[in-house]
């Protein structure tokens, strides 16, 4: 077996072992990151990604045994770990192309379960290479360092031990250093460095592979230039902000007529602010029908609280209508609370608390006459607020006559949705539920309480309104609302399956959008569809 002089030094070996795993975590964690755009950042994605690199490293840990007693040459192992670094590097400059791809082919071959086809075959792509040769680190490893049976296990144990140190810094430093600070295409970048460095490290202080480290250098450097920007849509031009936070992609696009916010998916809307006087014409307006139903009527004081506050839409609405009514609002993504004071003007006497929407409510004993829940986005619909406990728990924040409004944002049709999921768990804590649809979108506003007079007080409520077009709207509010007959689909703190429940919406909602473009394709093909456009 051919060695360099530097691995007769076993803490060179020990530090190859701890890079490789903290690198293996933090391509994982960027991933994650990678996929969230276009595809969510469920428990169902984490659930692909996590069970794709599991498979990436058992299919490396045996190739990496199995060449190591074949053919034990460290060569080969740190030439695997230079190929492994440059596609890490490549990533940001060609992963999201490869995604849009892999879904623009799959959404028109697949008929159900689409976001798991078509995030794990991203998955399979993009990462699977690189953290197959990773994976073949630690059996190669093993074979260079142990001396003689008698200290294996030691040998063995301390290179487990740096693997899994690494792995615990690589786990925190992207989502708690790199990632909210420089990005995600910079966080796969300076992993994919340290790679690349430690190889160098290798072939130069055994002077050979000169030919591979000045290739790998240079495709490095390259894709540094390529690949450092953080936008991940890259079709897009002239966006106010993009970047990211701990939790979330984020990106504000602004027009004539409006400020809006997105996140995670690039093609939904967060939170909307519209410039100058007017209606968002979104379900926000159809929701600021819950404080007309509570005694106060929408008067100075009622007291209401945002829960998934987003960048303050509700409350700047409420505000501009109804006056100066006191309203608190919980976020746990402080960067997106920021962005609302930047750009989407919530006012300064709105306080914002970066807190979890369950948590905060547990940690405080106050009532409210309005409780707006609207922390569900996509299928990343926090299990731990829609239960059975949880409802209880804003009843318990209501007033006696208090009004809780939710925003559930995927409307579907078929027996057990989400929607009818999320209204019989509310219908079993409240006595009154209504819904209505918000014309145009997917969007269902759910209001409930135990006050059997909320309706009367909207009537009431509603006549004295001197804005003509919010009264217009609230008089559609009020034609199409629906008592709500509830059903035995209960969510509880032990039981909610609200991704896979989401995931069969989306499906609906997809093959909807696409049928039409499908249709064509099926008569026409490529060229027909083209033609579309």
């Amino acid at each position: 077996m051919r060695q360099s002089a530097i691995l007769k030094n076993k803490l060179f070996l020990y530090l190859t072992e701890f890079f490789a795993g903290m690198s293996v975590m933090a391509v994982e964690l960027g991933a994650s990151r990678l996929l969230a755009p276009y595809f969510s950042s469920s428990q169902i994605v984490w659930t692909i990604i996590i069970g794709t690199i599991m498979i990436a490293m058992a299919l490396g840990n045996i190739y990496g045994g199995r060449s190591a007693d074949k053919n034990p040459d460290p060569d080969k192992l740190y030439g695997r770990i230079l190929i492994a670094a440059v596609w890490i590097a490549a990533i940001p400059v060609l992963g999201k192309y490869v995604i849009l791809g892999i879904s623009a082919l799959l959404i028109f071959t697949v008929n159900s379960n689409f976001l798991i086809g078509a995030a794990f075959a991203a998955c399979m792509v993009v990462f699977v290479f690189p953290l197959f040769l990773l994976g073949t680190v630690t059996p190669s490893l093993a074979k260079y360092s142990v001396d003689s049976l008698a200290d294996s296990g030691k040998t063995v144990g301390n290179l487990g031990a740096f693997n899994t140190i690494g792995s615990i810094i690589g786990t925190f430093v992207p989502t708690f250093v790199t990632i909210p600070s420089v990005g995600t295409s910079v966080t796969f970048l300076i992993f994919a460095g340290i790679l690349i460095l430690l190889s160098l490290i290798y072939f130069i202080s055994g002077k050979r592979g000169k030919v591979k480290s000045g290739v790998s250098a240079a495709a490095f450097l390259l894709c540094c230039v390529l690949g450092a920007s953080n936008s991940f849509a890259f079709w897009e031009t002239g966006l106010a902000y993009e970047g990211e936070s701990v939790y979330n992609y984020l990106q504000v696009k602004e027009n004539e007529r409006n400020v809006i916010l997105s996140t995670n998916v690039l093609f939904g809307v967060q939170s909307v602010l519209v410039k100058g006087d007017g209606l968002t014409g979104m379900y926000y307006d159809y929701a600021m029908a819950a404080p007309l139903m509570t005694k106060t009527g929408a008067k100075g004081d009622c007291e209401m609280l945002i829960l998934g506050m987003g960048t303050g839409t509700y409350a700047t609405q409420c505000k501009k209508y109804f006056g100066d009514m006191p309203i608190e609002g919980v976020e746990i993504d402080e960067k997106i609370t920021g962005l609302a004071h930047t750009y989407f003007e919530l006012p300064e006497e709105v306080a914002v608390t970066t807190y979890d929407g369950r948590a905060y409510l547990n940690a405080v004993d106050k009532t409210y006459d309005v409780i707006m829940v609207d922390a569900y986005q996509d299928i990343t619909i926090p299990f731990q607020m829609s239960s059975v406990e949880f409802f209880s728990l804003v009843k318990d924040h209501l007033k006696e006559d208090g009004v809780m409004v939710v925003n559930m944002n995927m409307r579907g049709n078929k027996e057990g949705n989400i929607n009818q999921y999320l209204a019989d768990t509310i219908a079993s804590v409240f006595s009154e539920v209504y819904t209505v649809d918000v014309r145009g979108a997917t969007n269902r506003e759910l209001f409930a309480s135990n006050n059997p007079e909320m309706l009367a007080y909207f009537s009431e409520n509603r006549d004295s309104l001197a804005d003509v077009g919010l009264a217009g709207l609230m008089e559609t509010v009020e034609e199409n609302l629906a008592v709500y007959e509830p059903g035995d689909y209960l969510m509880t703190d032990d039981k909610a399956p609200v991704e896979l429940l989401g995931m069969r919406v989306i499906d609906e909602l997809i093959q909807e959008e696409v049928a039409y473009y499908k249709g064509i394709y099926e008569e026409g093909g490529i060229s027909g569809l083209l033609e579309s456009f």
